[in-house]
């Protein structure tokens, strides 16, 4: 598919097929996301797959209960991606401070792009989620208290035929200008 088509039909999944997802189209995407760039190649990323259906229902009841509950949805994808933040190089979170910038955030936006897209040329859905319990998914994958999860991506097989693929998007003229604001 050629990239620009990619972009487009890429929706978030809220819907997923009972079905496992092979851990070579998981590869994959973990491949696509490796190769991402970032501020001084600080790679400031790791992501832990959560596969075992055992386990991941776990990690779902207790990341989506109670206030997180709007995310409910992810209890039926197969597989849960929780991304941890890891320290930028040096340079990257000096000229971070200075500029006002996380750069780590940025990088790590980058890099999961790369995962869900290559996921969506597999014929993959996903959904990236920022409201969870983070407290007990950190607890439940073992994640050191001093390090932070700040996105969830839900990741499995859904109904292609039924995705509304509605252009939703903003017009052009509001979102870009050439030469001055």
């Amino acid at each position: 598919m050629a990239l620009l088509d990619l972009l487009k039909h890429r929706k978030s999944i809220r819907s997923y097929l009972d079905r496992v997802v092979e851990r070579e189209k998981i590869m994959m995407c973990l491949e696509a996301a490796r190769v991402a760039p970032s501020a001084c190649n600080s790679q400031p990323w790791k992501f832990i797959i959560v596969d075992d259906r055992e386990l991941k229902n776990k990690l779902c009841d207790a990341a989506f209960s109670g206030i997180y509950s709007v995310n409910s949805f992810c209890k039926m994808a197969p597989v849960i991606v929780a991304v941890v933040s890891e320290k930028s190089k040096f340079l990257a979170r000096i000229g971070g401070m200075f500029r006002g910038t996380k750069y780590y955030l940025i990088d790590i936006g980058i890099a999961c792009e790369h995962f869900v897209l290559q996921a969506e040329d597999l014929g993959l859905g996903t959904c990236w989620i920022g409201w969870f319990n983070e407290q007990a998914v950190k607890s439940i994958l073992n994640v050191p208290r001093n390090k932070k999860i700040d996105i969830l991506i839900a990741l499995g097989y859904y109904d292609r035929e039924n995705v509304c693929l509605e252009d939703d998007r903003e017009p052009m003229d509001k979102i870009a200008s050439f030469n001055s604001y």
